[in-house]
């Protein structure tokens, strides 16, 4: 729940929609949980904390990934960064926070005075109907990080590339069957010609 105890009608409905379109956006790569207005679907975090979004792995943990945290005007304050930006910061997931374009800086020197760590910051605009998101700020030490792991680790259910046989020296099994006077058809036939 927002420390905000009643946010204004309209910026509720802007709020909502908002969180409903990039639900519609990320589906295809995640299984997205959302929690719109003051409800309680998805809670991540060992206090089960309730994200406006919350981006799970399509695979079988459904771990999640990403916690997205949806703004409007009147939600980025300073009571706000405290109350809910620090505790979504703390989780292992990585923390994205999309506020109006208009709030952006204030978000940034919100989240530095309150010592919070924030990977992505989003802003949006509505342009007519359309709602659009831009990327504003990507934390670089949170992305290494992530590289760094993505690189240690060999994905599941994957082999690591191998030399080819003839490159790396090692005979393979078909080659260590045949006789060392034998060849294969196609050699045979160049020299034919």
């Amino acid at each position: 729940m927002s420390p905000i105890l009643v946010r204004p009608v309209r910026e509720q409905l802007e709020h909502d929609r908002i969180i409903r379109l990039l639900q519609a956006k990320f589906r295809r790569r995640f299984e997205v949980g959302i929690n719109p207005g003051t409800e309680q679907n998805t809670g991540v975090g060992s206090l089960l904390m309730y994200p406006d979004l919350v981006l799970m792995a399509q695979g079988r943990g459904h771990r999640p990934q990403i916690v997205i945290e949806v703004e409007t005007g009147e939600s980025v304050n300073h009571l706000e960064a405290l109350a809910e930006w620090a505790h979504f910061a703390r989780l292992r997931p990585a923390f994205h926070l999309y506020v109006p374009s208009g709030m952006v800086e204030v978000a940034r020197r919100l989240s530095g005075d309150n010592h919070v760590q924030i990977n992505e910051i989003w802003s949006y605009h509505g342009v007519g109907e359309e709602i659009r998101f831009t990327l504003v700020q990507r934390t670089r030490e949170v992305a290494r990080t992530a590289k760094v792991r993505a690189s240690a680790k060999p994905q599941s259910g994957t082999r690591p590339k191998s030399v080819p046989a003839k490159r790396s020296g090692i005979r393979t099994k078909s080659a260590q069957r045949r006789k060392p006077g034998s060849q294969k058809k196609g050699a045979r036939r160049q020299k034919r010609r």
